[in-house]
């Protein structure tokens, strides 16, 4: 599919955040709020724009005890499908948020998320690994979010006290 100037336009207003209202994006691109409004409908039904979210800081919520792991999988393709279909077989998994090919050492790349450590190590021991595409999997636990999808998640504390010198 190609897109005009204009459309690509929209998706990176979109993309920076997705509650600009048409006729926002309207005045910020010169179009019609109209043509604005039939521009995000026909991008939204030919899935170029794919989903509309929120970006949260669980961090900041006392009773939050989530576990997100970046798991690096090595597997063996299969003649005539390539990685397709093991990609497919985890991705339909719950726990996993993201599977990506990756080049490298390893193959894919699956985020996963889970309410703790064991859980995700039960994911990867029972689930994952036991795939017969699947060769190995290293696993790494995240521990702090600096930024994600662009929006920086830790912000330094200002100093609001007084300078006191001799």
């Amino acid at each position: 599919m190609k897109l005009n100037e204009k459309e690509v336009e929209i998706l990176e207003i979109l993309q920076k955040d997705a509650r600009f209202e048409a006729a926002d994006i309207a005045k910020m691109t010169g179009l019609a709020v109209t043509e604005v409004a039939d521009t995000i409908r026909r991008l939204e039904e030919e899935k170029v724009i794919v989903h509309y979210a929120t970006l949260v800081d669980w961090a900041k919520m006392d009773n939050f005890t989530g576990v997100t792991a970046m798991i690096d999988v090595k597997v063996t393709p299969k003649r005539g499908v390539g990685f397709d279909e093991v990609a497919e077989r985890i991705y339909r998994f719950k726990e996993v948020s993201s599977v990506y090919l990756m080049s490298g050492v390893y193959d894919l790349s699956v985020t996963v998320e889970g309410k703790s450590m064991n859980e995700i190590a039960r994911f990867v021991s029972e689930k994952l690994s036991t795939l017969d595409s699947v060769v190995s999997t290293t696993t790494h636990f995240q521990l702090k979010k600096y930024k994600h999808d662009g929006m920086i998640y830790t912000s330094k504390q200002q100093d609001n006290r007084i300078v006191v010198s001799p």
